[in-house]
């Protein structure tokens, strides 16, 4: 669904760079997992709860830079389907 938009998408995580790497080859991800273990990005974009966990956000950032949308209510279920009708409604091609 995503892989019809001109964008680049990938997910963030605050664990290492070896845990996404085993998660992502066992998902047969097609996207990159950035990693986060310092949890200073997630910080910088609010989404790391007092716990020390981070929140399922959605970041929609546009070719310049600027942040478009910000989903705070991701179903992991349907965030696929979700993440293509907020593209074509902000008018993504």
């Amino acid at each position: 669904m995503i892989r019809k938009f001109n964008v680049a998408y990938f997910t963030a995580s605050c664990d290492t760079p070896e845990t996404n790497a085993k998660f992502a080859k066992e998902l047969n991800l097609d996207y990159p997992i950035l990693s986060d273990p310092t949890k200073e990005v997630a910080k910088a974009y609010g989404v790391l709860s007092p716990r020390g966990f981070s929140s399922r956000w959605t970041f929609y950032i546009g070719k310049d830079g600027k942040i478009l949308f910000i989903d705070k209510n991701v179903k992991a279920g349907s965030h696929g389907a979700d993440v293509a009708a907020k593209l074509k409604e902000l008018g993504i091609k």
